[in-house]
């Protein structure tokens, strides 16, 4: 029969049918962290209810989390409140958690692969829209909303609407300097902010197969930025060689079986999509947001626009409005542009493949004089291989800060790494909206190599300016 990958996860995890336009669909593992989770604990507790399956539900300490120590914790009421709040919920109904500094503490969407919590075929969520991360390994993974999050507590289960599906395949081959990241870039601006809601877009062809594990999940991990429920790869070898790795680090070697199995999430070749949108990599350059949505973004060789260039009345008044956030003129080069601050991190970015990346830059040179240069790795994990690496003394050499704790850190802005009004940054996680980092911040996102690149040249550039 041919089916997409969807349908064959949907179809083995769907537990009821409810009606023609709903089905009830069973979920394999549930992440949480200590943001909106709370109320879905008290909601438990009043209807005298347990977590039904708590083996599959681990927990981590990430978003209101300090990244230069353990210490901070005490010094903000609120951020200690959701901290205990969550250690206490985890402790009362038997769940796993990583605490703040701790081994196998991270970002969700970090340490639930590199734990290997995340597996081909299978079904996951988390109150966290990034969540599509974890399609890159062949699964359905999506984020959910606080209510939502009380019923997958309560039942492992949640009630939805068949999504639909695209094909986005990318042809031919990437040019050597050109990351993930862009073609994450250049796929929302091609579709729109809007162009996947109701979809999951499942990325195929030549171009998709050859990046790593760790770039595929930054494509995933962006299908949000493009209104999509969730991104999806198949299995290939790189999977099932990323997957061994995992596997034997955690000291269990997968059965062949279990390859076997592994290697039939895949679409069939006669399956039917939804929508199909074909993609030349070789036309896809770096880029880089101007404006305050992930689809205002330009390449190098381009020019800030102006609300005119555009036909529709609802991007003519969008881009207005982000120029006049973002303090730009129409006819700007992105290397006109000066910057305070460099973020390296988050779920799209934080992961020891970007900060190898990072520190090949960085090598032999300088942050420049007049820019903060902060790198927060995405897990213990993450920061300890980079230890061992010697990249923390690369960092540490060129004038970059790089913290000892992992978390989402200036990606959300809710800990101290926030920015001040006024301030501008280039950032390698996901979103620019208006207040992101912090109130009156502004936020260009653009790849690791280009972050590091902007941090030496104190302004918006790409590594071939160095």
């Amino acid at each position: 029969m041919a089916n997409t990958l969807l349908e064959k996860i949907w179809q083995s995890h769907c537990v009821k049918h409810l009606g023609d336009t709903e089905d009830l669909i069973y979920f394999d593992m549930h992440l949480l962290h200590e943001i909106n989770t709370p109320q879905a604990f008290d909601s438990l507790r009043a209807d005298k209810r347990i977590v039904r399956r708590p083996d599959l539900t681990v927990a981590t300490e990430d978003h209101n989390t300090p990244t230069r120590s353990i210490e901070a914790l005490q010094g903000d009421v609120l951020r200690r409140q959701q901290v205990d709040l969550l250690r206490h919920n985890c402790s009362e109904f038997g769940i796993p958690l990583y605490k703040l500094g701790e081994p196998g503490q991270g970002i969700t969407h970090v340490i639930a692969p590199e734990q290997g919590l995340v597996l081909p075929g299978t079904t996951l969520v988390c109150c966290d829209s990034h969540t599509t991360t974890h399609g890159a390994l062949a699964l359905l993974a999506f984020g959910i909303g606080t209510s939502q999050v009380e019923h997958v507590l309560a039942t492992q289960t949640l009630r939805f609407q068949k999504f639909k599906s695209m094909r986005i395949t990318v042809e031919n081959s990437l040019r050597a300097n050109i990351s993930a990241k862009d073609l994450a870039l250049y796929i929302i601006r091609h579709i729109g902010t809007g162009g996947g809601i109701g979809y999951v877009i499942e990325y195929t062809g030549n171009a998709i197969h050859s990046l790593s594990m760790e770039a595929r999940m930054t494509l995933c991990n962006m299908s949000v930025e493009a209104g999509a429920s969730a991104g999806i790869i198949g299995v290939d070898d790189v999977t099932i060689d990323y997957l061994r790795k995992i596997f034997v680090s955690n000291g269990r070697p997968p059965l062949e079986e279990e390859i076997e199995r592994w290697r039939t999430f895949v679409s069939n070749s006669d399956a039917i999509f939804d929508k199909e949108i074909v993609i030349d990599a070789a036309v896809v350059n770096e880029n880089v947001t101007w404006g305050t949505n992930p689809s205002q973004n330009i390449c190098f060789n381009e020019r800030i626009p102006d609300f005119t260039d555009y036909s529709d009345t609802s991007q003519q008044q969008a881009a207005k409005r982000a120029l006049e956030y973002m303090k730009l003129k129409p006819g700007q080069s992105l290397q006109d542009i000066l910057i305070d601050k460099v973020f390296i991190g988050s779920c799209t970015n934080g992961r020891i493949e970007d900060l190898r990346v990072v520190a090949g830059i960085l090598e032999g040179r300088s942050v420049y004089l007049n820019v903060d240069m902060v790198i927060v790795p995405g897990s213990i994990k993450v920061r300890d291989q980079a230890i061992r690496e010697g990249l923390d003394k690369i960092f540490k050499e060129a004038g970059a800060d790089f913290r000892s704790l992992p978390g989402c850190s200036m990606c959300c802005g809710l800990n101290e790494d926030s920015m001040r009004e006024g301030q501008r940054s280039v950032s390698t996680s996901n979103r620019n909206f208006e207040g992101r980092q912090g109130t009156g911040a502004m936020t260009h996102i653009a790849s690791p190599a280009v972050a590091a690149a902007s941090a030496i040249m104190g302004r918006i550039a790409c590594p071939s300016d160095l």
